[in-house]
């Protein structure tokens, strides 16, 4: 039975792969999914208006266990509580990853220690490895010489990017002590300056553009 599911979720990642579609993670645990409400909307119109996508503009939900999530090249997940992963979700998500898929996980603050004992489930045998500043996903629509910008400081740590591979694609995104999101919101919640929004924007593009392409 579970090998039909997988078939089943290779034939339709395969024919959904051509469509442009971000979906936001809902997940159980009881931490904030549904944080930054206003980001990928934001960053859905950056990217249509600087790196040629046609990205539906309005972003979609999806639960990390429905089959719905096949049907988007890339997912996002952001918060900063509580996740938990049922058995059938870790499976669900390494299914998706290993057909093709992509999974972007942004810590808003305080997600760190739950996901990341969330993903044993997902991958056992995987680590999540630090990507270095000239991983071209820092290179492939903007230049970040770097690495991961910095957009909003919390406990005075480096921004990092973890990423984790399936036969040499890297299929998660793990980007701490950045705050991608919050950059990516409307400019009057964090009354960011305009500088440090086009820095996560860029990045954000990136992502987008080295998901789509690769």
């Amino acid at each position: 039975m579970k090998k039909a599911g997988l078939t089943f979720a290779l034939c339709l990642l395969s024919y959904v792969s051509f469509s442009q579609e971000i979906a936001l993670v809902k997940y159980n645990g009881g931490g904030d999914w549904y944080a930054n409400p206003t980001a990928l909307r934001n960053l859905i119109a950056y990217c249509n208006a600087t790196i040629n996508t046609k990205i539906k503009t309005k972003p979609q939900e999806v639960e990390v266990g429905s089959n719905d999530i096949f049907q988007f090249p890339l997912v996002h997940m952001t918060g900063h509580g509580n996740v938990f992963f049922s058995d059938s979700d870790a499976e669900n998500l390494r299914n998706y990853l290993i057909s093709g898929g992509f999974l972007h996980i942004d810590d808003n603050y305080g997600l760190q220690p739950y996901i990341v004992r969330e993903l044993k489930k997902v991958f056992p045998n995987k680590e999540l490895v630090e990507l270095p500043a000239n991983h071209p996903i820092f290179n492939s629509a903007f230049t970040f010489p770097n690495g991961l910008p910095k957009i909003h400081e919390h406990d005075g740590k480096r921004p990092q990017a973890f990423g984790i591979f399936s036969e040499d694609r890297l299929v998660l995104l793990f980007t701490y002590e950045s705050d991608l999101g919050d950059g990516w919101e409307d400019p009057d919640v964090h009354n960011d300056p305009a500088d440090v929004r086009e820095k996560a924007l860029k990045m954000g593009a990136n992502i987008v553009k080295y998901v789509f392409e690769n």
